[in-house]
């Protein structure tokens, strides 16, 4: 099933305008992920907290809490400040296995006046689950996050 990314963006725009609550955004924004786009198994957000990004609001089993800069998929996407789309997990180099039950994965920097402060991370347990659309429309969904939440200095 194919996700209306236009409308996954509206809603979420709906949801987090104009609240200046950086937790209870991040955590509606992960709960809109994990309720429209099928076959993930893992929502959520890393917040960089020193040398490390932190654990922040996500959907799905427990997960890891620190990961350091550059090491696993979302360390690397945070260091390259570049969006990193992994078919096989574990044919990546440095994969952190929170999860054993995930194959595919996206992460998302994120920015607050020009300087990455975290990642959006979304698991699957399908191989090659993320397509170049969804890539797209995530992009997008976190671009809404950064104009509403990191750019106006929404609080936690």
């Amino acid at each position: 099933m194919k996700t209306d990314y236009k409308l996954l963006s509206q809603q979420l725009e709906s949801l987090i305008a104009r609240v200046p609550y950086l937790t209870a955004n991040l955590a509606n924004a992960s709960a809109l992920l994990w309720q429209e786009l099928d076959c993930i198994n893992w929502a959520g957000f890393y917040l960089a907290e020193g040398d490390v990004l932190v654990l922040g609001p996500f959907q799905g089993k427990p997960a890891c809490i620190e990961i350091p800069y550059g090491k696993g998929v979302c360390g690397t996407a945070f260091r390259s400040d570049s969006t990193v789309v992994v078919d096989d997990v574990h044919q990546f180099p440095g994969h952190i296995a929170c999860d054993c039950a995930s194959n595919s994965e996206i992460v998302i920097p994120l920015h607050r006046d020009g300087s990455v402060i975290g990642v959006l991370d979304i698991d699957s347990p399908l191989f090659s689950r993320f397509t170049p659309e969804d890539r797209a429309g995530l992009e997008a969904f976190a671009s809404i996050l950064e104009e509403h939440l990191f750019m106006t200095g929404g609080q936690g």
